[in-house]
Formats: C-alpha cells, structure tokens, sequence
C-alpha cells in the first residue's frame, strides 16, 4: 500500500484529489494539509510514501517544503502537482530534489500511475514544463535572485547590504544589473518580471 499525504491550501480540491486518489486498491491517503507548515508536521508525523504538493501554499510552500525534506533525508518522495507551468519553479523544484512535477490538468488516472511510477524509482515531469525550461532560461546570477527576493520581502538596500555582508553601493550595482537583465523601468516591475517567471 502507497501512503500519500496531500498539501493543497484549496479545501475542495483537497478533498476530491483525496476520495479519487483512495478508490485505487493501491492507494491511502493518510492525512491532508491546508498549508506547508501541517504539510512538515503530518509528514514527520505519519511518515508516509509520498507527499503530493502545490506549490503556492500559506505559511511554507510546497518548494520550500521539499528543501526542508532534502536537508533531512526523509523518506517521504515529494511530487509537485501545481497549475503553475513557470520555469523558475520547476527549476527550484529540481533542484530540491522533487520526484515529480505534474500539472492540474491531468486526469487521476495519470496522477495514480504517476505515483505508482515515483514509488518504483522513476521520476515524473510534465512535458511542457521540460519544454518551457529550455526556452526560458533565468539570466540571473543566484546572488541577483538573493538580493531581488530580499527586495521583493521589502527590505532596503541598506538592509540588504547588512543581511549579505555587501556595501550598500554594491547592492546598488546588483540591482541595476537585475533591472537591465530584465528590462524592467524599476525595482517593482523587476520583481513582478522574475515572480511572474518563478525566478524568486
């Protein structure tokens, strides 16, 4: 038997995906989280096979749950399931070591075959993501991603220049090279440019 724990901040959604997913004979659903916060909780709880994850969830999302899990070495194999086609996400999900990313839009036949496939070792990536990676490159260096997010929290140069041991002028010069890279008028439209694309 497959033990799934569900992570969807959409109350219906979770429990459809929930009854559908527990009508297979293979299949227990055995807990469901509204947020990644419960997400990390029911998995250290209940240690099931695999958490089926959205990616923008209140309190922690699904990305930075599967980080969370990387740096532990749980068990638990993480599959994204996400409306979300943004390369930047898929990127981060890659690299947090998902063991798929699938898009809503399937069918729950295709998402228990998915599962079932992740349990023997393979991993299950929506093709049209693969595709949009390869035309969507992120052209920022990871220390302009950094310096962008902290931005986008809100935080001053100043602050910023603090929280990463950086002059303030070289800040500056990171965010005016993020602007150009990006071709955004200013740092409020860098950053909706990168968010919108999944690159912060």
């Amino acid at each position: 038997m497959i033990r799934i724990v569900i992570a969807e901040d959409q109350r219906m959604l979770r429990g459809a995906l929930g009854t559908l997913l527990d009508f297979e004979d293979d299949l227990d659903v055995v807990g469901q989280a509204k947020d990644g916060k419960e997400a990390m909780l029911l998995i250290e709880r209940l240690r099931p096979d695999i958490c089926l994850m959205d990616i923008e969830m209140p309190l922690k999302s699904g990305l930075d749950v599967a980080e969370e899990l990387k740096q532990s070495s749980s068990p638990c194999k993480v599959m994204i399931l996400t409306t979300f086609a943004r390369p930047g996400y898929f990127e981060r999900a890659i690299k947090a070591g998902v063991h798929g990313y699938l898009l809503k839009d399937g069918s729950i036949d295709e998402l228990a075959d998915s599962i079932r496939k992740v349990m023997q070792g393979k991993r299950e990536y929506d093709q049209e993501l693969i595709l949009n990676v390869y035309q969507a490159d992120n052209p920022l260096t990871e220390r302009e991603q950094e310096i962008l997010r902290l931005s986008a929290e809100g935080k001053t140069a100043k602050e910023i220049s603090r929280q990463l041991y950086l002059s303030a002028g070289t800040v500056r010069n990171y965010m005016s090279e993020v602007l150009q890279k990006l071709e955004a008028k200013n740092k409020i439209e860098a950053i909706a440019r990168a968010q919108e694309k999944g690159w912060i």
